[in-house]
């Protein structure tokens, strides 16, 4: 069975996020996968608006798409990247984040969220596999929201992650080629791929550095104090990616670890019935808004206030 990988990266031309990238493809290809690749520099993607028409429509129901479908590449893209069975996204770092460029792309995929479609029946289900790779000059420390940046942008398309990579020290233009290890790692990236697409769904599992990441669930390394919820429920300790809930635990070796509790992946966002509890959220406090009409008589009356209120500007 042949299999479809597509890679996409928003970094130099025949620099560290393009190479990288390549060589996790080319594993890929090696194992007889139909591999698609572009550049967001090569594309124009307008900025989401915050309109939020698609999410209103997908609490009523239905499925209206994005309102900038017409006026740039992002449909053409997605149409694309949603028809297949894995895809690696390979980014640089700025500001310990995914680059700006990756994330105004990703952000504008609400109207695709695949666990809303499919709690109202526009979609079927299809699963897919993910790998990130992110780029920096530093050490983890000035990229330490950099994957799990891009593990945010994954749940919205149900891209499951089963490996992640982060290259560091790499600033210069293509610098990662005098590192044997990385691109070793790299095409090792390409072959977990391949197994994962390979695996029944109900068995594939995270293929990554086994010791990665605070988070058992995600492997993230990211964990937040807990605060209550829109409904109540309360962790005392929350993994800042996945949502996971549990606390942190010390173990015989004196070390600490983060222990998920027994209903800690509730709203667990890298599974469907996980994101479609956060569909609930916003029926409730969206449609709370616009279903009553005396909401709105206040917004209008207090609004003219700000309207008129202009300041200098640049």
């Amino acid at each position: 069975m042949s299999y479809k990988v597509m890679g996409i990266t928003a970094g130099r031309k025949n620099s560290n996020s393009e190479i990288l990238l390549k060589e996790a493809l080319l594993a890929c290809q090696e194992a007889g996968a139909e591999v698609t690749m572009i550049n967001l520099k090569d594309y124009h993607i307008e900025d989401c608006t915050g309109c939020t028409s698609c999410t209103a429509g997908m609490s009523q129901g239905k499925n209206v798409g994005c309102v900038l479908d017409d006026r740039d590449d992002k449909k053409k893209i997605m149409d694309v990247m949603l028809n297949q069975d894995a895809v690696i996204i390979s980014v640089p770092t700025y500001d310990l984040m995914p680059s700006a460029q990756y994330l105004t792309f990703a952000q504008r995929s609400l109207s695709y969220e695949t666990a809303f479609l499919e709690t109202i029946g526009a979609i079927e289900h299809k699963d897919r596999v993910a790998g990130l790779i992110s780029i920096g000059g530093s050490t983890r420390a000035w990229q330490s929201m950099a994957l799990e940046g891009l593990q945010a942008t994954m749940f919205t398309t149900d891209m499951k992650v089963v490996d992640m990579l982060l290259a560091t020290r790499v600033p210069g233009a293509a610098q990662c080629l005098l590192d044997d290890e990385l691109i070793e790692r790299a095409h090792k990236m390409g072959e977990n791929i391949m197994k994962a697409v390979a695996t029944p769904v109900e068995e594939r599992t995270w293929l990554g550095d086994e010791d990665m990441g605070w988070c058992p669930n995600c492997h993230s390394n990211a964990l937040v104090l807990g605060e209550k919820q829109w409904d109540g429920l309360h962790y005392p300790v929350e993994c800042q990616v996945c949502g996971a809930g549990g606390n942190l635990e010390q173990t015989e070796d004196g070390k600490w670890k983060f222990v998920i509790q027994e209903d800690g992946l509730l709203k667990d966002r890298t599974t469907v019935e996980g994101r479609a509890k956060h569909l609930e959220e916003i029926a409730a406090t969206q449609g709370g808004f616009y279903a009553n009409p005396d909401n709105r008589k206040i917004v209008q009356a207090k609004i003219a206030k700000y309207k008129n209120l202009q300041f200098k500007t640049v």
